[in-house]
């Protein structure tokens, strides 16, 4: 034997020898938890664990030996990372196993195209993995988490359950649209698998990871006049991801779908299978949402996925609206007419207005006591900006039912100017133009104060 030939014998007769070795040294003691076919080996088992390969990303593990049909078989299989739970000792596996008993024979059908798999037990956190049609997944535990909301308000039924997949993402998922079963009595439903074996979508993610409210929304953000009554009905799509059952919240409709999944139907335009609904991404910030009613009458909505959310638009809104009255306040609080009494503001958005005689029953109605709250609700057109500092609705809270005055007003170094506004000069919450004949009354600031 040549030096070459001895030095290859040598090499691969110490690779034999370390593996050997190396193969029956045990690592410690895990829990399956995914079956195996061939041999069949149900989740739960605990297992003696040989090799952990980062290359391969397998678990080399014993094979029970009830389980073994010939003694020439090998006694020894190949688990994939994610689908052992590695615990050590025997004693600590075995208590773990006994802890995972009640979910060890317990798997899970998709019966929603797209259903999420999440990283927290919250419809709002982040989407780990999408489901397909059919796909099967192990249900490893149950977990307490927040669930879903129905268009009617109430909680969806069902649970949070932490779920592995086949291919080792963990995570969470509502089982809503889940139906769960045992390994030994599951019959797969092929057909759904295969139908749903198609190209990953980006577009539709896309759509899946947004929410999308009216058209409305967005052109009141970009015409900055926003109508926080209007936000806070938080009017909106969902395509239901996470339950199978698709809302249209607007003014005049409020809509659930119940669909099967969401199919390709043209150039980024979807079909929700099972329901006459259809969506079209006309824009990566546009979505235009079709339905067809019982009439036959198919309508179309248009939705935006906004830059900023809901609630912070509430949030950024209110603050201005509380900086626009912190300089009416910060000018008085205390402003007097010779004619119109005297006007004072308090710093948490009340006014008290005494001596209005002249104003009864013109103005304010002969029962008022003068006690209220300015609302900065109202804007101006761009015609009326440079005369004008801004509008305000003052509420007398103290007469039923509630009096509204609308008016413009403009300070200046002496005091401030109030123009009443009428309410055919008003649309959508933004004062288009003066009265024919304006009432204007004029309030000096009290310098006492």
């Amino acid at each position: 034997m040549n030096t070459k030939n001895r030095f290859f014998f040598i090499f691969f007769s110490l690779i034999s020898t370390i593996c050997l070795l190396s193969c029956s040294q045990r690592l410690g003691w895990g829990v399956l938890l995914w079956s195996t076919d061939e041999p069949l080996v149900l989740s739960g088992t605990v297992l003696p664990v040989y090799i952990k390969s980062n290359i391969e990303h397998v678990w080399v593990v014993g094979i029970p030996g009830e389980l073994l049909k010939d003694k020439n078989d090998t006694d020894k299989m190949e688990i994939p990372l994610k689908r052992l739970e590695f615990i050590g000792s025997k004693k600590k596996a075995a208590l773990w196993a006994e802890e995972f008993a009640e979910y060890a024979q317990i798997y899970a059908e998709n019966l929603q195209d797209g259903l999420p798999i999440r990283d927290h037990p919250d419809n709002n956190s982040r989407r780990v993995y999408r489901l397909r049609l059919g796909e099967v997944i192990k249900v490893l535990n149950k977990v307490k988490g927040v669930p879903p909301i129905s268009a009617s308000g109430d909680p969806l039924e069902g649970d949070w359950l932490k779920v592995l997949t086949s291919d080792g993402v963990t995570g969470f998922c509502f089982s809503y649209r889940l139906k769960q079963f045992n390994y030994t009595d599951w019959q797969p439903n092929s057909a759904a698998v295969v139908q749903n074996e198609a190209a990953h979508d980006p577009d539709l993610d896309m759509i899946m990871s947004r929410r999308w409210s009216p058209e409305s929304y967005l052109q009141m953000i970009n015409s900055r006049r926003i109508n926080t009554g209007e936000l806070e009905k938080h009017y909106r799509f969902d395509p239901g991801q996470d339950t199978g059952i698709a809302k249209i919240i607007l003014p005049d409709l409020e809509r659930e779908i119940v669909y099967e999944g969401i199919y390709p139907d043209g150039e980024r335009t979807w079909r929700f299978e099972g329901s006459s609904l259809q969506m079209t991404l006309r824009s990566n910030t546009a979505l235009s949402v079709q339905i067809t009613e019982d009439t036959g009458v198919r309508r179309t909505f248009n939705f935006a996925a906004l830059s900023s959310d809901v609630n912070d638009l509430i949030i950024q809104e209110n603050a201005r609206r509380e900086g626009q009255f912190m300089a009416i306040y910060d000018q008085g609080p205390v402003f007097t007419s010779n004619n119109y009494g005297t006007v004072t503001f308090t710093q948490t958005g009340g006014f008290i207005w005494t001596g209005f005689d002249l104003l009864v029953p013109q103005l304010i109605p002969a029962e008022a006591k003068g006690e209220g709250r300015i609302y900065m609700d109202i804007f101006l057109d761009s015609s009326l900006i440079e005369r004008y500092t801004g509008a305000a609705t003052f509420r007398f809270t103290d007469i039923i039912p509630n009096l509204n005055l609308r008016f413009m007003y403009s300070l200046d170094n002496q005091g401030m100017r109030l123009e009443v506004v009428q309410d055919n000069t008003v649309e959508n919450l933004t004062v288009m133009r003066r009265s024919p004949s304006p009432m204007v009354l004029y309030f000096f600031k009290d310098s006492s104060y």
